[in-house]
């Protein structure tokens, strides 16, 4: 698998590059800022060589602030079916939903803390990379929260609120059974019922995580 990598940290930067050729990858560029990825992304896209996906962190240079993911999000409405990963240690609302938003799935975003174990970010990576969707359940409840009366996730009641985020994580209904200690048969109408409030036609794996997601606009 072909990846192009943008960490300002240059430890840490070093270290994924390291951990990614140790899985069988290769790190086809590794740089410090956001010109840089864009420059990275293009050129081995012009050589015929695109990557299989992007990680990126979001605050880097030239700005120090939300470079990274603006650049994530250009780079996806430029090239809809470039797989995209944000490993940061920050939730930038102004534009990770339009990051989560872009494209037919291929994205995600995780929490640099929330990383556990070495082998569960490798199976994230290549989940993105085959082109689903991997959200972190802390950016998932960051973004649900700041839905407002206007948005169509307050017909919700608070228990169909939390399914719907454990949705978004990439449960299936079996696992949202046992989580919230309840029979299948409950979380299955609980989702009917969401995707009626919310005029959703019912749809399995990835397509409604994203179906989700572009109803989480503040």
């Amino acid at each position: 698998m072909r990846i192009v990598l943008a960490e300002d940290s240059a430890l840490l930067r070093e270290g994924l590059v390291g951990l990614f050729e140790r899985f069988g990858h290769t790190v086809t560029d590794a740089v410090p800022d956001a010109l840089s990825l864009v420059e990275a992304v293009e050129r081995a896209i012009t050589a015929g060589r695109a990557p299989h996906i992007v990680i990126t962190d979001v605050r880097m240079p030239p700005d120090n602030t939300d470079d990274g993911l603006r650049t994530a999000v250009q780079l996806r409405r430029r090239y809809p079916n470039l797989p995209v990963l944000v490993l940061s240690q920050y939730i930038a609302d102004a534009y990770a939903t339009q990051l989560l938003d872009s494209g037919n799935g291929g994205v995600g975003y995780l929490l640099k803390d929330r990383v556990g174990r070495v082998a569960d970010f490798m199976q994230s990576v290549e989940a993105v990379a085959a082109g689903g969707i991997v959200i972190d359940p802390e950016v998932i409840r960051h973004l649900l929260n700041r839905s407002t009366d206007a948005s169509p996730l307050a017909r919700l009641t608070p228990r169909e609120r939390e399914v719907l985020a454990r949705m978004a994580e990439g449960r299936t209904n079996g696992e949202i059974a046992v989580i919230l200690s309840v029979s299948e048969a409950a979380i299955a109408k609980h989702i009917g019922n969401i995707f009626s409030k919310l005029e959703l036609a019912p749809d399995d794996g990835h397509r409604r995580v994203q179906a989700v997601l572009l109803h989480l606009r503040a």
